[in-house]
């Protein structure tokens, strides 16, 4: 780890504007076999904001310098330094037109950073810091320029060459192909793009709410076109939604989504151009999950949503990195609780939140949802960046309420159009048109943690008043070990006998719901009118990214499963319910009492399975995953935690096997199609499959079989695969089902690497010697993300049970691949890691194997993405 112990740490105290603003930036771009020329022709103006300085200093890394000119004088090396990271120019004017000429090598590019060739095809991924691998410029997205574009190459070596904008010329000249893009929108760096490859293209028209007409264009290989059809959909529907919710037009001509195979990320905005992972553009029936569709939906919308939540008002430097992120995720959030049922799409969000971002927030890379300080950005591409930050936008949505909330984000799209700013202008914003104090809700971004509310309750039958306590703490997290109090809004309703209370406060009745404002340290609500004992119905719809302690008595929690109208709060009580039952067994407690309220509660659901919603059901069935219940404990012990969370998941499917097996066979003619109602019926009858595949009968893996082969899309006959699988005693069936599985779609990409995930997910068994079978399997692919992905992060992040094998071998071997594919591709790496960091979390047996782990790692040449996360994670002993 010696040789990167330099790095430098980047601090927002140290923010200072930048010296000098690129008004027009003129690219051309040459391909040639084996490497690409590119020319960049920068008008560039000292900033008058900023103090005066005589010299200019670009950001460059791994370019091969060619020639440089200011107004047409080249440049000797005597006017200007250039080192591995900056190139400097010495005493320029005050305005000019700067000249540049390098070479870059995009075939040898395997960090998928910058422009990159993979499998043929030219593509881009500038953000964060990716643009300076391009060419020497002001990497920093609080510098925009109107950006064109040219690409040269030569004749008929690409059908599709893409960039940002609007399309101004297509040419052959002397035997070269020149196209010409304008994007007339001034943009940051990391929001440039380029595409060049043969590449199929499905168009469609949207026409906006003001009646101009866009082109919409969906690229891709040839024998994927079909499977953009859902994508384009999605996009009309985002376009729709985006307009009637927010009043955001698109703004260009045309719009563009290109799917890659090899992309680090999920998917990136660029201004006109999005480059998409294939995993999140491409969608059919026949190979398709329904969680997959959804996944589509969502990104294709998030990525839209950027057009004005990141591309027309940008943030002002990467610490404000959630004002993008956080608000779009909010926007994408919303627009899929459209869509489909918003009680599911609220605990799924949830649900990430409590067993990612609560672990995040409670570990060595602890960090505000705007952080202080990084060495590489690259590592706050992170759940409290993006989910946290998305809590905290609704957050502010719920203090507001709609109609102040749509002025506000009206009034923040239009006095910040076109510029680069920060959350504070965001929540100044939601200050103004409210008329509300949020000085202290601020601390959202800048203090890190996950505050918890300590309920507690008194009702005074003889007055009829219920009195409400809550008392917030916010844990000590790394550098910040004093906390201040939080601006906390719980939205709650009381529950009698025969559904909510209304609430009767100070003589005023504020109806059956409300939002209080926690903002002490402790405070008392008094509820009157109040003539039964009530249930609270607490943090409705997860009003705020906390954690609640109330003592819930199991009747309490039956009613709220039974009676509550918030989706939410029903599935969560029914988390609380398995809970108990699970830490009680984990602690060595007595819990049948607990156990035997449990399975009368999901009797009486899946008995009257009809009348619910059917997705909402599938949910409640779903016990508690192992992270979450770690999280519980400040020294979990892995090995114990899986084996009772498995051992209840049989003794609920022996109890429950008869409604089990009902509802499995009485949904079979709804789970037809791709209608919500069809999904929530999969849904469901493949959550009752895979807890019968969890009792060793014959008659339930012969259900699953016959599943697997008659099933008509690939939800079904992908459940039915992970039950075999997953399921010890159907080990030989499960091997049939592999092998055919792979048969039928080894020539589809997306569908191989679910093939290797169910492998690498496998709860039983010596599943590390699998995956190292996988790992030499003809279709991985050591520097495709996605096949990573599917093996090495599938076993350490969805395999809680085998990953944490007490012998500690999981663990030295993620250090060993991470050494590998950290000389490759450090993002990728960095983002391998999380399992590892976690290591103080657990029993001291794990934890010194997983902490020995990684100190091997640190003994290797390591990245700064890799560097930074390791030494923080072993300083936690300190």
């Amino acid at each position: 780890m010696s040789a990167s112990t330099a790095t430098p740490v980047t601090r927002l105290a140290d923010y200072r504007a930048p010296e000098f603003l690129i008004e027009k930036t003129h690219l051309t771009f040459e391909l040639h076999e084996g490497y690409t020329d590119v020319s960049s022709r920068l008008t560039i103006v000292r900033n008058p904001k900023n103090t005066k300085t005589n010299d200019l200093a670009l950001h460059g890394e791994q370019l091969e310098l060619h020639s440089l000119a200011i107004d047409e004088r080249s440049l000797d090396s005597g006017d200007y330094q250039l080192t591995p990271q900056n190139l400097t120019i010495y005493n320029v004017p005050e305005r000019f037109v700067l000249h540049c000429s390098v070479r870059i090598y995009p075939e040898k590019n395997t960090a998928l950073e910058g422009l990159y060739c993979s499998s043929g095809m030219y593509c881009t991924q500038c953000e964060a810091e990716g643009f300076r691998k391009i060419t020497y410029y002001l990497d920093r997205p609080d510098v925009m320029s109107e950006f064109e574009t040219v690409i040269i190459a030569r004749e008929g070596a690409f059908s599709t060459m893409l960039s940002n904008g609007n399309c101004l010329s297509d040419t052959v000249h002397d035997g070269k192909r020149v196209v010409h893009w304008h994007d007339p929108f001034k943009k940051p760096s990391y929001l440039f793009a380029l595409v060049a490859d043969n590449l199929a293209c499905l168009e469609d028209h949207f026409t906006t709410q003001s009646g101009r007409d866009v082109l919409l264009q969906i690229y891709t290989e040839a024998k994927d076109r079909e499977k953009c059809h859902f994508a384009m959909q999605s996009l009309k529907r985002a376009m729709r939604w985006d307009e009637e919710t927010y009043g955001r037009e698109y703004d260009l001509d045309r719009f563009m989504i290109v799917a890659v195979d090899d992309f680090n990320m999920g998917a990136m905005e660029n201004k006109g151009l999005n480059i998409f992972n294939t995993s999140c553009v491409l969608a059919h029936p026949a190979s398709t999950t329904d969680a997959a569709f959804q996944r589509v939906e969502g990104v294709i919308a998030h990525e839209y949503f950027h057009n004005w939540s990141g591309n027309r008002v940008t943030c002002r430097d990467w610490f404000q990195l959630s004002l993008k992120e956080g608000l779009t995720v909010y926007r994408d959030s919303e627009f899929s609780a459209d869509m489909n049922s918003r009680a599911v799409k609220r605990i799924e969000d949830v649900n990430l939140l409590r067993s990612v971002q609560f672990v995040e927030d409670a570990g060595p890379m602890a960090h505000p949802v705007r952080p202080d300080s990084y060495m590489e950005i690259s590592n706050f591409y992170t759940v409290t960046i993006y989910e946290k930050g998305a809590e905290v936008v609704r957050m502010l949505a719920n203090i507001l309420g709609p109609k102040l909330y749509r002025l506000a984000t009206d009034l923040y799209f239009s006095r910040f159009d076109g510029q680069a700013v920060t959350c504070d202008d965001f929540v100044q914003c939601m200050e103004e048109i409210s008329g509300r104090d949020l000085s202290q809700f601020r601390l959202w971004y800048s203090q890190a943690g996950t505050p918890e509310l300590h309920i507690s309750d008194h009702y005074d039958a003889d007055r009829q008043q219920y009195s409400l306590t809550l008392r917030q703490h916010v844990p000590a997290t790394p550098g910040q070990t004093e906390k201040k109090l939080m601006h906390i809004p719980v939205k709650m309703a009381l529950y009698g006998n025969q559904g909510t209370l209304n609430l009767v406060i100070d003589g005023q009745n504020k109806g059956t719901e409300i939002v209080l404002d926690i903002c002490q340290e402790q405070q008392t609500i008094v509820f009157e009118q109040v003539v039964e004992q009530p249930v609270p119905s607490l943090l409705r719809s997860f009003s705020a990214p906390v954690r609640v302690f109330y003592d819930y008595q199991l009747d309490q929690l039956q009613k709220l499963i039974l009676l509550d109208s918030d989706g939410f709060c029903r599935w969560d009580a029914m988390q609380s319910l398995m809970r108990i039952v699970l830490s009680k067994a984990i602690d060595g407690k007595g819990y049948q009492a607990e156990q035997t309220v449990l399975i009368k509660v999901l009797r009486q659901l899946l008995a009257d399975y009809a009348a619910m919603d059917a997705a909402l059901l599938a949910y409640m069935l779903d016990l508690p995953n192992e992270p979450y219940l770690a999280s519980l404990y400040e020294k979990a012990n892995p090995v114990t935690i899986s084996r009772v969370r498995t051992q209840l998941q049989h003794e609920l499917a022996t109890q429950l096997q008869t409604e089990l097996l009902n509802c499995y066979q009485s949904l079979q003619s709804s789970a037809i199609g791709l209608s919500a109602q069809a999904m929530a019926a999969r849904s469901l009858r493949n959550r009752t499959l895979a807890y019968l595949l969890q009792i060793d009968d014959a008659r339930y893996r012969g259900l699953a079989q016959q599943q697997f082969s008659q099933a008509e899309n690939m939800t079904d006959q992908f459940a039915a695969l992970r039950a075999l699988v997953h399921a010890e005693h159907a080990h030989t069936e499960a091997q049939t089902a592999l092998q055919s599985f792979y048969q039928q779609w080894q020539h589809e990409s997306l569908v191989v690497n679910m093939w290797f995930q169910v492998q690498a997910s496998r709860p039983w068994g010596d599943v590390l010697q699998e995956v190292r079978r996988l790992l030499q399997h003809e279709a991985f692919d050591a520097r495709n993300p996605n096949k990573l992905r599917a093996v090495i992060a599938a076993f350490a992040n969805q395999n809680f049970t085998r990953f944490h094998d007490s012998s500690g071998n999981a663990y030295q071997f993620l250090a060993e691949q991470i050494a590998g594919i950290d000389q490759r591709n450090p993002q990728i790496a960095s983002r391998l890691l999380t399992p590892l960091t976690h290591w103080h979390r657990f029993v001291d047996k794990h934890a010194c194997l997983m902490r020995k782990a990684l100190e091997s790692l640190s003994q290797h040449e390591l990245s700064k993405d890799v560097y930074e996360v390791v030494s923080k994670s072993l300083n936690k002993a300190h």
